[in-house]
């Protein structure tokens, strides 16, 4: 059985704006007195959820979604209010945990839920660290599940240590800490990204500390002009493509760099991969780059779990690639995958594994023995993004036709995917 023949990826191309970045923008404008303007911004579902969220707080925001532009008028953090409704962060955790942080310095009580999905991911680890601000939460299973209802108001300065090494959690908590009376830690078992930080200090925030320990100081940010640089996780799947797909030469420009996102690039390099990644400027305290990513024979690897929380959202796309290397590829210290959009580990290991790749599910990772030639078929996105999208990278490389069930949840995140990677390939590629 060999792999079908599929065009190589070849030119230089653009991604979405990054959505990490997007959600963080919007949230630093509402908190900034004035009017802020973003540039690409990445206009998937669930950065929508948060710009309605910040308008529903008091924010006039508006998106063109054609041109990723997007202006807030916002009467800063003191003149937010509460709103008249329920705010809906439909499918996006990032939307719901971090606007806790926002909510949780605004006068009156805000409600916050979301689909099925999310109601039933972990919220407590966001709430405990603010309850200790002062912050008032309430909501089911004591508040580790949304719906979470916020009373807001003046907050204390503290020092808070939070359960889990999460850049959500830490944002929460340095967001509310703009409304404390006094200085804010946040103490992490360990780092995460810093968006959140190198943001913050762009809009006038005075943040100390890094990696493990971050302070922040009571006070106001100003408004911005930015422009978002292309997502990192998005512009993954692609460089992971190129690889895999024989003739293939991408570039890649424009993408955000920041160094607590880019580990999945050092194990692919590790692996065999011929990559190239290159810091061109800087926007907003964040790098911004280039990839180049050409056609490679990988190498299986053992993953160190230290670098697993720089690459958490790309390891649906790392089993990919394993699943294609020579050898075996070990990935552990992942658990936290088990409480995202889906269940990552169990989806990976059955779309996988359905294909014909060796996959072997452990509580915390995946084992993949590589060098398997994967059939086409159905596999079920699980109504996860992440799953979604490497799929669709594995059909590259299928002997067959591989079709993805619900494929509509890539509207979080890459709505425009097919069609950027058909303007690689020279063909388009059908949505069913």
């Amino acid at each position: 059985m060999k792999p079908r023949t599929n065009p190589p990826l070849r030119g230089r191309i653009e991604v979405p704006g990054d959505k990490s970045i997007s959600h963080r923008a919007l949230m630093l404008a509402a908190l900034a007195a004035g009017d802020s303007e973003l540039t690409g911004l990445n206009v998937g579902h669930d950065v929508l959820a948060t710009a309605r969220a910040i308008g529903a707080l008091g924010a006039t925001v508006g998106v063109d979604a054609a041109t990723t532009h997007a202006t807030i008028r916002s009467p800063g953090a003191e003149g937010l209010t509460e709103p008249h409704d329920v705010i809906d962060a439909g499918n996006s955790g990032t939307t719901l945990r971090c606007l806790l942080g926002v909510a949780a310095g605004v006068e009156g009580v805000t409600v916050l839920t979301g689909d099925e999905s999310l109601r039933g991911r972990p919220m407590l680890r966001v709430v405990a660290p603010l309850r200790q601000l002062g912050a008032s939460i309430d909501g089911r299973d004591h508040g580790d599940r949304a719906p979470l209802a916020v009373r807001g108001g003046r907050l204390r300065g503290a020092e808070v240590e939070i359960s889990v090494a999460s850049a959500q959690v830490k944002t929460a908590v340095l967001l509310a800490g703009l409304r404390a009376s006094a200085t804010t830690t946040v103490i992490s078992p360990g780092p995460s990204r810093d968006h959140t930080e190198r943001m913050l200090r762009a809009a006038g925030g005075q943040v100390s500390g890094d990696g493990s320990s971050v302070s922040v100081e009571p006070g106001t940010l100003r408004p911005q002009r930015m422009r978002v640089p292309g997502d990192v996780s998005s512009a993954a799947f692609l460089a992971v493509a190129a690889l895999l797909v024989e003739g293939s030469e991408l570039t890649i420009e424009g993408v955000g760099l920041n160094p607590t996102r880019t580990a999945l690039f050092d194990v692919l390099r590790e692996m065999g991969a011929r990559l190239e990644v290159q810091v061109t400027g800087e926007e907003s305290g964040e790098p911004v780059g280039t990839i180049r990513a050409s056609h490679s024979q990988l190498r299986g690897t053992e993953v160190d779990p230290r670098v697993i929380p720089f690459l958490i959202d790309e390891i649906p796309v790392l089993a990919v690639a394993a699943s294609q290397a020579d050898g075996t590829t070990s990935i552990a210290g992942a658990e936290e995958l088990r409480i995202k959009e889906s269940d990552r580990l169990a989806a990976l290991s059955d779309s996988l594994s359905s294909l014909g790749a060796a996959v072997q599910e452990r509580p915390d990772g995946l084992v993949i023995r590589g060098g398997t030639v994967l059939r086409g078929g159905e596999v079920d996105s699980a109504g996860d993004h992440r799953i979604a999208l490497a799929m669709a990278v594995a059909g590259l490389v299928a002997s067959g036709p591989l079709r993805v069930l619900g494929w509509g949840c890539v509207e979080t995140s890459f709505p425009e995917f097919l069609d950027v990677l058909g303007e690689t390939q020279g063909k388009g590629w059908k949505r069913s």
